[in-house]
């Protein structure tokens, strides 16, 4: 439903509008059904399902048994403590050919042309300007038996877990990237990059996306993700996306919330203006196509003062665009993106995403 401020929110069976809340889990494959159980008794209710290509189809279409199996008890669990779950399919630097364990794309499906690969380790984020990875997601994008491969790869994911009552949806695509036109140093041609993106290839693979989907699941929803560059108040240059479901459109907006400085080490000064360039560019478009917005990432060490008083800024924001949030990561540490001790206790920085709140509101 479209609520007064103009914003498209989920609702219930009982027009109830909802206000879901939670975490990502399961990209390093370690999650359990008792992280499930913890995330429902602290009264969080949606999880991001970070699933990845590679690691459930190894080789061409041959699916990994055991791999689904796991998958199939979170959903399980999911169901069982009520929580939703939307399932992003994941990536990081196109997949684990250039490194990075089974995140994303199998090796099998990489196309690097023969080019150079250095990685970058204190830097991870600039590998996807490498021009091995700029090639491989052009291949992806471009090639008729890649492109069919991994629509085969989504309605085998759909097929095997349309039946599940917690599955709110899929995230289609977690951070995508491609293709660079000029210096990636240069904003302005990083702009340029995105918009040519997000316009051309990235909104063909969305269609593809949205209609294999649509040959085996009509219930559930699908959120396009745009390029991160909306973390620097760069808005998405995506068109609205056609639903061929029979009833009203089920077609979300993903975008994460980062800032770049952040991320990069520095604590979080609030004259930045990055909240305020963040929800400039981030309203406009879901609110033109009349799509719910679940924020599928966020956060940071909540440790330094800055940072502790951003994750506040972004708690007390979302609401007003967005229907729900899932915090990156859930687990235990003393650092980093964990926001539970190691006794399981929240960090002191993250008690604003652990105070109460109407999880459906007539």
């Amino acid at each position: 439903m479209v609520t007064p401020d103009g914003v498209t929110r989920l609702t219930d069976s009982s027009g109830r509008v909802l206000d879901l809340r939670g975490f990502n889990l399961d990209k390093y494959d370690e999650s359990t059904p008792a992280d499930i159980q913890a995330i429902a008794e602290r009264g969080f209710n949606l999880i991001r399902l970070d699933i990845t290509w590679a690691r459930l189809e190894p080789k061409p279409g041959v699916y990994d048994a055991a791999a689904m199996g796991r998958i199939q008890q979170l959903m399980t669990a999911a169901d069982r403590y009520g929580l939703r779950v939307l399932v992003d399919f994941h990536q990081d630097v196109y997949g684990p050919y250039f490194g990075g364990g089974q995140d994303g794309i199998p090796a099998w499906a990489t196309r690097d042309d023969g080019l150079p690969f250095t990685p970058i380790p204190d830097d991870w984020f600039s590998e996807y300007f490498e021009p091995s990875v700029q090639a491989a997601f052009r291949h992806l994008y471009d090639d008729p038996d890649l492109r069919a491969a991994q629509a085969s790869f989504y309605q085998h994911v759909a097929t095997a877990l349309r039946s599940h009552p917690s599955l709110l949806g899929y995230d289609l695509f977690n951070e995508p990237s491609g293709p660079m036109l000029g210096d990636p140093s240069d904003p302005a041609a990083l702009a340029a990059s995105s918009r040519a993106l997000e316009q051309g290839r990235l909104q063909q693979m969305y269609k593809r996306l949205i209609t294999a989907v649509r040959r085996v699941d009509q219930r559930s929803w699908l959120f396009v993700e745009p390029t991160v560059l909306v973390g620097e108040g760069v808005p998405t240059a995506l068109p609205g996306f056609a639903d061929p479901r029979a009833g009203a459109p089920r077609i979300g907006y993903a975008p994460h919330f980062y800032d770049t400085a952040v991320e990069d080490g520095q604590d979080w000064n609030p004259a930045d203006g990055f909240i305020d360039d963040y929800l400039a560019a981030i309203t406009a478009y879901p609110k033109a196509h009349g799509m719910p917005v679940i924020v599928g990432e966020w956060g940071e060490n909540t440790s330094t003062p800055g940072n502790a008083a951003l994750m506040a800024a972004q708690v007390r924001v979302m609401p007003s665009f967005a229907t729900g949030w899932t915090r990156w990561y859930w687990g235990l540490g003393t650092g980093g993106y964990a926001p539970l001790d190691a006794a399981g206790n929240p960090l002191p920085g993250e008690a604003p995403m652990f105070t109460p709140f109407a999880s459906a509101l007539a």
